[in-house]
């Protein structure tokens, strides 16, 4: 993009300083010529003037009387009619410029001078039209250069911008560039997350209020089914039997279906290492949290991996430290561990905690301890949730928030030397 602006304002630059040079080169070099010509001319004149009041007077004409008219190097003939020709000068070469006045009594003034000067003039004129353009090629290069950088920059930054959004990252970016289209562009994206985020947290509730609702109706019907196959009545007790089957196969149906949703949800999750990943996150919020004041700690065991979205747990983690940025106090520590079967992330940090009556609700969708709008903790539950992991409140006083992920299955990740398993499952 940076490469097409620029070849595109260079080549209008080129063409325009062209269209404009060579014009003024030509008229530079006909002034010059057309100076030389006028002195010449004026020259010529006033010798002629001289010459036509001396034959006036019936004088011998002496043209040492006209020297000083004469340019040095410059020779004048003076023609009259039935008279040999009069010469004064030495005769300039063949390159020359020659300007002839008639006299009143007859006759003419020819006065010659070298070409060379004239032609020396016409060249430095014509290397300063050459330099002015080259110039102005130069310094529209340069403006060309900035000017490719600060659109190419933005159009850049949008493009990611929407790339992340497409991968899950739907965390607002308030960058704007000072280019009303780029800007719009920018605020529609920012609009676009923020509808998205809030339609994955309400495609998660509604999932888990289906599921709950499904499954405490099959648990209801499978006990009342389980209290008629003790009926004393040979029929009814095979007719339970048989519909607490039916009830059962729909439960395995119904966790069927909801694994291969949890499954298609963490369909882009992939074996991430953990110790890039979380120090590149380590590295964008350290800005942002020393400006408030606060600084980040960063704990990571070595060779730690699991299976998650890059986009989405650069979004839970944001939000995460985000959280602990408005309402916590003291440095913030973000660290991961290995657990069983899972690795654990935590954010931690040394305010004052979470309230106990908040501390049940926190991530409900729209509850919030400070005014916000909070959808922040239920959107990173749902993304978390999203890749086959959890988001817990481990600790509420002093507020520290758990990310569960799973670990990599062996032969995800190539080339790395998984350890064999300490017991059989």
């Amino acid at each position: 993009m940076r490469r097409r602006i620029l070849l595109a304002i260079l080549l209008v630059l080129t063409v325009t300083a062209c269209a404009l040079g060579l014009p003024l080169g030509y008229t530079a070099l006909q002034v010059v010529e057309s100076v030389t010509r006028e002195d010449l001319a004026g020259r010529a004149a006033q010798i002629a003037t001289t010459l036509d009041d001396e034959l006036a007077d019936r004088r011998e004409l002496d043209l040492a009387r006209v020297e000083l008219a004469v340019p040095p190097g410059g020779q004048l003939v003076v023609t009259l009619p039935g008279r040999p020709a009069l010469t004064f000068g030495p005769e300039p070469p063949t390159d020359r410029v020659t300007e002839e006045i008639p006299l009143v009594q007859q006759g003419r003034v020819a006065l010659s001078v070298s070409a060379a000067p004239m032609r020396t003039r016409q060249a430095q004129v014509a290397a300063l039209v050459a330099l002015v353009v080259v110039l102005t090629v130069g310094v529209g290069t340069v403006v060309a250069t900035v000017t490719a950088g600060r659109l190419a920059r933005p159009l850049r930054h949008v493009a990611d911008r929407a790339s992340r959004l497409g991968a899950g990252d739907f965390r607002l970016d308030g960058t704007r560039h000072g280019v009303p289209e780029l800007d719009m562009v920018s605020a529609a994206l920012d609009t676009s997350a923020t509808a998205l985020a809030e339609l994955v947290q309400r495609e998660r509730e509604l999932v888990g209020d289906v599921s709950h609702q499904l499954r405490s109706r099959l648990t209801a019907l499978q006990l009342r089914l389980e209290a008629l196959t003790d009926a004393p009545d040979d029929d009814t007790r095979a007719e339970a039997g048989e519909a607490l089957a039916a009830a059962e196969r729909l439960a395995e149906v119904l966790d069927e279906l909801l694994a291969a949703a949890r499954e298609a949800r963490a369909g882009d999750a992939q074996p991430i290492d953990l110790g890039s990943e979380l120090t590149a996150i380590a590295g964008e919020w350290r800005a942002p949290l020393r400006a408030a004041g606060r600084a980040l700690r960063l704990r990571i065991g070595d060779g730690l991996h699991a299976r998650a979205t890059p986009a989405r747990l650069r979004e839970a983690i944001g939000v995460l430290l985000d959280n602990a940025r408005q309402h916590g106090s003291g440095p913030i520590t973000l660290s991961a561990r290995e657990g069983n079967d899972t690795v654990l992330i935590e954010v931690s940090d040394t305010g004052a905690g979470v309230p106990d009556e908040l501390a049940a609700h926190i991530f409900d969708r729209g509850v919030s301890g400070a005014g916000s709008t909070g959808l922040g903790l239920a959107l990173a539950r749902a993304l978390v949730e999203s890749d086959g992991g959890r988001l817990e409140l481990s600790v509420a006083r002093p507020a520290t928030f758990t990310v569960f992920l799973p670990v990599p299955r062996v032969g995800d990740v190539h080339g790395i030397r998984w350890p064999s398993e300490r017991s059989p499952r």
